[in-house]
């Protein structure tokens, strides 16, 4: 089945980066579109961004726009999200997710990903 591993998380001052890795153990991502999801403290999940499976296509939510970038490298399996000029409001637990089924477009809907990595805190705070 495999799993999805994120890393890069930690504790940042307002105005901040930090990067976050997401890597897969036991398949490969090859031709699956990726995304970036985050739980906010007593919040639902929400789409953060994502990547289609060739690389060209993005897309992101508006409260990350202009501040985050997400990438991928697919020689060296693994999904980026570059986050920039972080704010209070981007503490949470950050998931790395897998498309249903590969060659599928982008999409900001939980419930098209059927693989989920275990989450990664980023706490963003003065």
């Amino acid at each position: 089945q495999g799993q999805l591993v994120e890393s890069g998380g930690g504790l940042v001052q307002p105005g901040g980066s930090l990067r976050l890795r997401c890597t897969p153990h036991g398949f490969s991502f090859v031709w699956y579109t990726m995304a970036w999801f985050r739980q906010p403290p007593e919040k639902e999940r929400e789409f953060v961004a994502a990547v289609d499976y060739l690389g060209t296509g993005v897309n992101y939510a508006d409260s990350v726009q202009g501040r985050f970038t997400v990438s991928r490298d697919d020689p060296q399996s693994t999904v980026y999200l570059e986050m920039n000029n972080l704010i209070l409001e981007d503490t949470a637990v950050y998931y790395c997710a897998r498309r249903r089924n590969q060659w599928r477009p982008m999409s900001m809907v939980p419930e098209d990903y059927d693989m989920w990595g275990q989450g990664t805190q980023v706490t963003v705070s003065s």
